[in-house]
């Protein structure tokens, strides 16, 4: 029986466990997915804790984790065209990543180019799609100056070298610890925490021209100030928070034309997924607190299966 990583209700690690469930049948539209990796994300453990998607309905129990993956398609359903049975893919599943198999809508699934892997395909569809629907929403000219609040994570990562390929210059704030990684991405490291807008200015006395915040909360409200014009601002981290300082959420595409622009972006070298550490889907939990401590550096995947 195929296994999957499940939590059972809302609450904490403990409503999580490692279940065996039948695989999923494809409806139109869907594609039944052998599932090699599953990126694993902040937003995973929000929805154990009780949080639901705009426009979305509440999970139903038990509800698989995991909002990206890559794999080989395994069973195509009614009035799907594009895909065949053992065609590589990756996308956001509709019934959970952390898991043998799982349905992906094929609006939001692309073709895994032949050179990418399955484990960097599948940190693709949330941090990486993200970072670039951010940067396009901003479309910051080249020279111009952006700062990535929270550069050090697996959206600011992405968008550290997406803007740098475009030709913009970066400030990203991270904690101290994480310096020498921002930097290798190609961006001025600036430390994090109080004090935060004196030393972007320390490093940019002409001021920046974009921000794209990450984080939320007071690190948002600190980095707001550098701006004088506020619809420079986007959040994908306080999206409320930004409209109220007079900024916008993030506006996501989530459509498979996207995730082919992001891949082909990998493939040719413009930016790398940044994977700095996998697990097997039975060390599930592992996976989840290293994200859930928000410490970790790049992406986190699952390794489900062997390519």
């Amino acid at each position: 029986m195929p296994k999957a990583y499940v939590f059972t209700r809302s609450g904490g690690p403990e409503v999580e466990a490692l279940v065996e469930q039948e695989a999923p049948t494809p409806g139109p539209g869907e594609l039944l997915v052998a599932v090699r990796a599953a990126g694993v994300n902040p937003v995973d453990w929000k929805l154990r804790n009780g949080y639901t998607r705009p426009g979305s309905a509440p999970p139903q129990y038990p509800a698989v984790f995991g909002s990206e993956a890559a794999g080989v398609v395994e069973q195509v359903g009614p009035g799907v065209e594009g895909f065949e049975v053992g065609d590589a893919v990756f996308g956001n599943p509709l019934t959970g990543g952390y898991a043998e198999y799982t349905l992906m809508p094929v609006a939001v699934t692309a073709h895994k180019p032949e050179g990418l892997s399955f484990t960097d395909a599948a940190a693709l569809p949330v941090a990486a799609a993200t970072a670039y629907d951010g940067i396009r929403q901003l479309d910051p000219a080249p020279g111009s100056t952006l700062l990535i609040n929270g550069a050090g994570g697996g959206v600011g990562v992405a968008a550290v070298q997406l803007a740098r390929h475009f030709g913009v210059r970066v400030i990203g704030t991270s904690s101290a610890a994480k310096k020498d990684f921002v930097e290798s991405l190609g961006a001025v490291h600036v430390p994090s925490g109080p004090g935060v807008v004196d030393r972007v200015r320390a490093v940019a006395p002409d001021g920046v021209d974009a921000v794209y915040d990450l984080v939320g909360g007071d690190a948002l409200r600190a980095v707001a100030e550098l701006l004088t014009d506020r619809k420079r601002l986007i959040s994908a981290g306080g999206k409320p928070l930004a409209v109220e300082l007079g900024g916008a959420a993030v506006v996501r595409a989530r459509t498979a034309a996207v995730l082919d622009e992001v891949a082909r972006l990998a493939v040719s070298g413009a930016f790398r997924a940044y994977v700095t550490q996998t697990y097997p889907l039975a060390e599930a939990a592992a996976a989840l607190r290293a994200v859930e401590s928000g410490h970790t550096r790049g992406k986190i995947v699952i390794e489900v299966a062997a390519a």
